[in-house]
């Protein structure tokens, strides 16, 4: 299963835009991975597709380090990682978007304490149109009105490619909307913060990861689709975006991300079950010891996602103790 992952999640990084890559610096204060003595055993992780090839690469490079570790990788979205948490089938729960309160109150019922959240990159959910669509920007007033039934946001029902102002032979098109399924956090993100928690329309077509999303707006012209920064191809285009309509438009960059002026940044997660007071099991703290550090945020950047700042290191570190 392990190798299987490794292999697919070297197939999609090969075909992510180098460009993301060149242009990011991980902060040179972040310190490099300093190995620990002991480190063994088996270490499973179930949660967030958007993570799953984060998670992936991470575990290569941390069974280099330590052969007789045994790492397990299951991404089908970020719902999965909260029941795997409180049933012990899984010590690490990468999540793409925070614990609802019923889930956190559920592992509390188990635990009899609240889950760690540890915050391990950073992302740029993006909305992607095929590379040759001619759209300069969208407001997720538009974005809403495109993938949504209810519009919260308060805009009129959008369909074609005509009404946000395309022309040629894509004007008279129907869009073609691509998404996640419900199990995913990035459905979840999405759903609250571009629609308002509004309803999808029903004609959206649910994809069961991040990858198929990306692949089938690449091979629609009249496609539309959204998903982590970090599943970007040569054949799709990360649309600029901006809060509302009329307002200051932002790209999908480290910089826009940081600043706060891109509309959908967020942070990615893993969860854990950690006692006050107490430390985590040797292999799970030097996990995340190794994520968090300079090896670990390159990694971040080479799979397309943006790298904790070398302040944000420091607060999540705190947390393990």
């Amino acid at each position: 299963m392990f190798k299987k992952s490794i292999l697919t999640a070297a197939l999609l990084m090969v075909t992510v835009v180098a460009a993301h890559a060149e242009k990011t610096v991980v902060d040179a204060k972040i310190k490099h991975y300093a190995p620990a003595a002991g480190v063994a055993g088996n270490l499973g992780s179930i949660g967030s597709d958007s993570l799953n090839n984060l998670m992936t690469y991470w575990a290569e490079g941390f069974k280099k380090k330590y052969p007789n570790v045994n790492i397990q990788i299951e991404g089908k979205g970020s719902s999965t990682a909260p029941p795997a948490l409180i049933a012990g089938t899984a010590q690490l729960g990468p999540m793409s978007r925070e614990m609802k309160s019923s889930e956190i109150e559920e592992f509390e019922k188990k635990y009899g304490y609240k889950p760690t959240r540890i915050g391990v990159a950073l992302d740029s959910l993006a909305v992607f149109v095929n590379k040759d669509n001619p759209i300069k920007s969208l407001s997720l007033d538009k974005v809403d009105a495109i993938f949504s039934k209810t519009h919260k946001r308060g805009g009129a029902d959008v369909t074609t490619w005509g009404q946000l102002g395309v022309t040629g032979k894509l004007a008279a098109m129907p869009i073609s909307m691509y998404g996640r399924n419900s199990a995913s956090g990035t459905y979840g993100y999405f759903k609250e913060h571009a629609l308002s928690k509004g309803d999808f329309k029903n004609s959206v077509k649910e994809q069961p990861g991040s990858a198929s999303v990306v692949e089938g707006v690449a091979k629609d012209i009249g496609a539309i689709g959204y998903s982590g920064i970090g599943y970007a191809t040569s054949g799709v285009r990360a649309v600029p975006l901006t809060d509302k309509e009329g307002g200051k438009v932002a790209e999908a960059t480290y910089a826009n991300v940081l600043n706060k002026s891109y509309p959908m940044s967020r942070m990615l997660y893993i969860y854990v079950a950690k006692k006050p007071g107490q430390p985590l099991p040797k292999v799970v703290e030097e996990f995340l010891r190794y994520t968090l550090s300079k090896e670990g945020q390159d990694i971040v950047v080479k799979d397309g996602y943006d790298p904790l700042t070398a302040k944000l290191v420091e607060d999540q570190l705190k947390t393990l103790k």
